[in-house]
């Protein structure tokens, strides 16, 4: 249990009005549903980040990092220790030059990238379309590369500004060097922390770039059940198949744990019909991925990243 001289101490960090006490996770994270953390702070730059880490450090105590939640299943048992939210704090966007007929715009790793996608928009520049409908975080999104209809971060960042905790060292990364792949990257593999991104775009016309979003926007609703909680799509993408076709062809679609369901709309999205508990997620998607295995022959990976203890 934490104490008030811990308190005091994250207080010489972080003004009180950005730290909560025993706080419910299920407030931060898309699946709505966790239990609390003993203490969440919000962060507005990269020297809190480094002081509050250091701190969790000298004290022992554990930390957790987190964007807007989108990609996470929090325990009912709720967490230990400080979540550290970058996210409210740390969502500059500017536009830092142009060369060779393409522009560089530089966001903070906070910002939504539904937020840079409009940016880009009232700017008439090309390229970030795709990201519109993604409810993550620009810097979530480095760790997982994330993608859809065609598009990848990979394709339009030029550099990732990012912090090594072990050393207390920002360093640069250029794109050829993030190892990006399906759904990772070397933030994932070096332990990084993403403090902003900088993003090659070109101009294009406004009109055209809205009917790309719009058309983009009407395949989500017509295809996902994005009028449930949920973290998106649950599984990676087995090579050479599709986790939702897996799942429906196995018999799963509507299947449910309590009031955690696969999607009777897309079998590759778990949702909280209303009153799922993390349990529940968490015993649906192993009960999936053991059907779908003992069906196919095929192990289907997690999307969701777990925090927190889970027993079935």
């Amino acid at each position: 249990m934490l104490d008030l001289s811990f308190d005091n101490k994250l207080l010489n960090i972080i003004p009180e009005e950005r730290l909560f006490r025993d706080e419910p996770m299920y407030k931060h994270i898309t699946f709505r549903v966790g239990g609390n953390v003993e203490r969440y702070i919000s962060v507005a730059n990269v020297d809190e980040i480094k002081s509050v880490l250091e701190l969790c450090r000298l004290e022992n105590v554990p930390s957790w990092l987190i964007g807007n939640g989108s990609n996470l299943l929090v325990s009912d048992a709720g967490l230990p220790g400080v979540c550290i939210e970058i996210g409210t704090n740390m969502k500059d966007i500017s536009i830092l030059g142009e060369e060779d007929g393409r522009l560089t715009v530089s966001a903070s790793a906070g910002v939504l990238l539904s937020s840079l996608a409009a940016f880009a928009l009232k700017n008439s520049l090309t390229g970030l379309e795709f990201a519109a409908g993604i409810p993550g975080t620009v810097g979530g999104a480095m760790v997982m590369n994330a993608g859809a209809y065609g598009g990848e971060m990979k394709d339009v960042v030029k550099s990732v500004t990012a912090l090594d905790p072990n050393s207390g060292e920002v360093i640069t990364i250029s794109c050829e060097d993030m190892a990006f792949g399906y759904r990772t990257s070397c933030i994932k593999s070096r332990g990084l922390i993403v403090v902003a991104v900088d993003f090659t775009l070109e101009k294009g016309d406004e009109t055209e770039i809205k009917a790309t979003m719009d058309d983009l926007a009407k395949r989500r609703r017509d295809k996902q059940p994005l009028e449930f909680p949920s973290a998106g799509s649950t599984f990676k993408r087995p090579e050479g198949f599709f986790a939702g076709k897996l799942i429906q062809d196995s018999g799963l679609m509507g299947y449910a744990v309590g009031d955690a369901e696969v999607s009777t709309k897309h079998a590759g999205f778990v949702v909280n019909k209303g009153k799922a508990t993390a349990t529940d997620i968490y015993r649906l998607i192993r009960e999936v991925q053991e059907a779908v295995y003992a069906d196919t022959g095929i192990r289907l990976e997690p999307e969701v990243i777990m925090l927190g203890e889970f027993r079935m």
